[in-house]
């Protein structure tokens, strides 16, 4: 009986498989994305690079104050990058593509693949390295575009499509659901309000698509959790098309992103402080400076407060405010839900550039040459008034940037002496051919720069 059932096994096994899958049920067409992606695909481009970036070579004395001592010389490499991405056409009239600035980054040459194999020489109109958007522009006829959808419809559950053009292979199409929305907090960029999808968001598929069903464009594929070695294990990230068109807009007319500042920095809320101030919350942002003339300041903001609530969204942490107020733009305003000696507030605050006096730091000395420094003046919780001065920027290769500043130092003191303002700081600076050192408090840190 077994010798019988193992030869009847065996035949059918050796026999044509005569059926195949249907291609309807009950007389309707099996449901397909390809008619969808036909119609999009050909705005997914290939993007390479290549570029130029400054690596510093580290003599065995690297001591930046000790090398600075001995007059020894910052010694730097040119290294020649690469870089292999996506990118989405979505604009064919102008030729704009949209992609992330760290496809683009150190970039000197773009050249940007078509579906269809021409190869074109792209620009840059701008970049936004904060959100990651990047706005290319080429030239050419018969280009295809994909529509924009508005991202704030997108319900936790709606299917997504993933689409890039990596490593000029052509086409790479994934599909999963939106799993969650308003991603932020991860450290992937310094403003994050992601989409998170599990539709594999492949190496070198950054910058590309993706859509919903309809294929409309609802976010700008970027990172992928546990890149590296680990692979893609479900969790990818995307940037709401919303914000990239927002960032996009800015770039054409202005070239940057403009963004006002609150003027309040803060801490997270706990529980023991939640006691202590009298709420019955246990997250929140809680206002321990403000600075003089801000808009915080102008809309009535104190020192003290403590933040749950902003444009309907909740504020749980010092980190979810600052991403917030980052992605808003000039003239936009922010509708706060405040406590105040424990009672609940409401204050309206509009975004506008606040007014810092400023000067170059090369008035200081040639090896701050390239630094902007800002008079500040804030509220403080603890300390009550307080005045200081703070490298506001400092440019790539410059005199600063070599002799070892960076932006959001503060200067506490030259030579020993207090400086709180331009008045004490200019009073101090007079060349008298000695030098001069630099106390300088970055962070929770202090250290001396000697400047000759």
């Amino acid at each position: 009986m077994k010798l019988l059932l193992a030869g009847l096994v065996m035949l059918l096994l050796a026999l044509p498989l005569q059926a195949g899958l249907p291609v309807a049920v009950d007389g309707e067409p099996l449901p397909s994305l390809a008619p969808m992606l036909e119609r999009i695909t050909p705005a997914v481009v290939n993007i390479a690079t290549r570029g130029k970036t400054r690596r510093r070579i580290e003599l065995p004395l690297n001591d930046p104050l000790f090398r600075r001592f001995f007059n020894l010389p910052n010694i730097e490499r040119i290294q020649e990058t690469s870089s292999l991405g996506s990118g989405v056409i979505v604009d064919a009239e102008n030729g704009l593509i949209l992609t992330n600035d760290h496809v683009i980054k150190d970039a000197y040459e773009i050249n940007v693949t078509l579906t269809d194999g021409r190869e074109l020489q792209a620009d840059i109109l701008g970049r936004d390295s904060e959100t990651d958007v990047a706005l290319l522009q080429v030239f050419a006829e018969n280009l295809t575009q994909i529509p924009m959808a508005d991202s704030s419809a997108l319900r936790v559950g709606d299917f997504v499509v993933a689409v890039g053009n990596p490593f000029g292979l052509g086409q790479t199409v994934t599909s999963g659901i939106v799993s969650a929305l308003g991603r932020s907090g991860l450290g992937i960029e310094s403003l994050e309000d992601f989409i998170q999808t599990d539709a594999s968001i492949n190496l070198g598929s950054s910058g590309g698509a993706l859509v919903n069903l309809r294929g409309e464009l609802v976010g700008i594929n970027t990172a992928i959790y546990g890149a590296g070695n680990t692979g893609n294990i479900g969790i990818g990230f995307a940037i709401p098309i919303n914000l990239a068109s927002g960032v996009m807009r800015q770039l054409i007319d202005h070239g940057e992103v403009r963004r006002g500042r609150l003027g309040a920095q803060g801490q997270d809320m706990t529980a023991q402080l939640a006691q202590a101030f009298g709420i019955d919350r246990s997250s929140g942002f809680i206002v321990t400076q403000i600075e003089t003339g801000s808009p915080a300041d102008k809309a009535g903001i104190r020192v003290g407060d403590v933040i749950v609530e902003a444009n309907g969204k909740p504020i749980r942490s010092a980190a979810d405010m600052h991403n917030l107020v980052g992605l808003q733009r000039l003239g936009e305003r922010i509708e706060l839900e405040l406590f105040r000696e424990g009672a609940e507030l409401e204050l309206s605050v509009l975004m506008q550039p606040i007014e810092i006096n400023k000067i170059d730091g090369a008035r200081i000395h040639p090896k701050v040459g390239g630094a902007v420094i800002g008079e500040m003046r804030e509220q403080h919780l603890q300390r009550g008034r307080i005045d200081y001065l703070q490298l506001l920027s400092v440019a790539p290769g410059s005199n600063a940037e070599a002799s070892g500043f960076l932006a959001g130092d503060i200067i506490f003191s030259i030579n020993k002496q207090l400086t709180r303002n331009f008045e004490e700081l200019l009073a101090l600076i007079e060349d008298d051919g000695t030098g001069m050192v630099m106390n300088i408090q970055r962070g929770n840190r202090e250290l001396y720069i000697l400047l000759k």
